[in-house]
């Protein structure tokens, strides 16, 4: 079979061997995955990554100790966790501290015709979501896990910071949840996407709203995000940090600390919401795919996510 192997910077595809599956997992035939902000980070070098990555797929269970499994379309919860430790046995099994990580810590990931994840870890596609939009599930259950940090009022006005693929799922995800949200971008054509959707949408221009919101989301992708919320925030309002950045974020603390402003790092989420999200048609994500590739050619497609104003790149195998 066919596998990406990034190291280095530099992507290629190879040859290897079909994963063998250890008891507990299934194999899955990758039908479709999705280029990510994070999987373009690792080729800049964050976590030192080497391997296979990718962990935003669709695929289909060709082998599994569960038999009701195989053949449906699944996609997967993206943390191996030990489930015998206290942070699993609280619930907590995204940090586990020994857990492995799909493409990203110590398992390789889904740019490859194959690949192995626990059963546990797997949702079935409903029959009325295309492959092609229910790859978008992982990235919608981390913009849905916010909703599950924090208690943001029924009608409450939330500002969303970045118009790239997360910050318009975050948008979304929390217009559909009746939040009054604001997005503020740099792209007319990107912000248009949410503002189907019922967001309103800014442009970013020389001056931002002061100390105006007492919910923030930062999903600017940029080192700078986070000085930018912490402005727009009214004292004792929280922000929502969404970004993966590789390298240091320069973060003056001193108005986080004299506006007592709450800061609240957010990672992945549940798929259930995000399933049915897609399900209901609530989130517009067909407008964020710019391009559909074969896995063959994963340089291209690297490239091609890596390009100022692309959103979403496809790879299917």
């Amino acid at each position: 079979m066919i596998a990406v192997h990034l190291e280095s910077g530099l992507i290629n595809v190879r040859e290897v061997a079909r994963p063998a599956r250890p008891e507990g997992y299934a194999v899955i035939r990758l039908l479709v995955a999705g280029i990510c902000n994070t999987d373009l980070e690792l080729q800049r070098g964050y976590y030192g990554f080497s391997g296979t990555p990718g962990h935003e797929f669709v695929g289909e269970v060709v082998e599994a100790d569960s038999l009701e499994l195989v053949g449906k379309r699944v996609v997967g919860e993206i943390n191996l966790y030990c489930g015998i430790c206290s942070w699993c046995a609280r619930g907590l099994g995204r940090h586990c501290p020994s857990r492995t990580v799909l493409g990203i810590v110590r398992h390789p990931g889904a740019f490859q015709e194959y690949l192995t994840l626990p059963e546990r870890n797997l949702h079935v596609v409903p029959d009325g979501i295309p492959s092609r939009l229910a790859v978008f599930a992982e990235p919608l259950a981390a913009a849905c896990e916010i909703l599950d940090q924090v208690a943001i009022p029924s009608g409450a006005s939330v500002a969303v910071l970045g118009d790239g693929k997360l910050g318009l799922l975050v948008s979304q995800v929390l217009q559909a949840n009746g939040l009054k949200v604001h997005q503020f971008g740099r792209h007319c054509s990107k912000l248009a996407i949410a503002e189907r959707k019922g967001v309103v949408t800014e442009v970013v221009g020389a001056h931002l709203p002061l100390a105006e919101y007492e919910w923030v989301v930062d999903a600017t992708g940029s080192a700078a995000g986070l000085r930018t919320a912490v402005g727009m925030t009214m004292p004792r309002g929280t922000i929502i940090l969404k970004s993966t950045v590789h390298g240091e974020v320069p973060i003056d603390t001193a108005p986080v600390i004299v506006n007592e402003i709450t800061l609240v790092g957010s990672r992945c989420g549940r798929m259930e919401p995000a399933l049915a999200l897609l399900e209901r048609g609530a989130v517009d994500v067909e407008s964020l795919i710019a391009a559909e590739m074969p896995l063959a050619e994963a340089k291209n497609g690297f490239a091609r996510a890596a390009t100022a104003g692309i959103l979403k790149v496809l790879l299917s195998a």
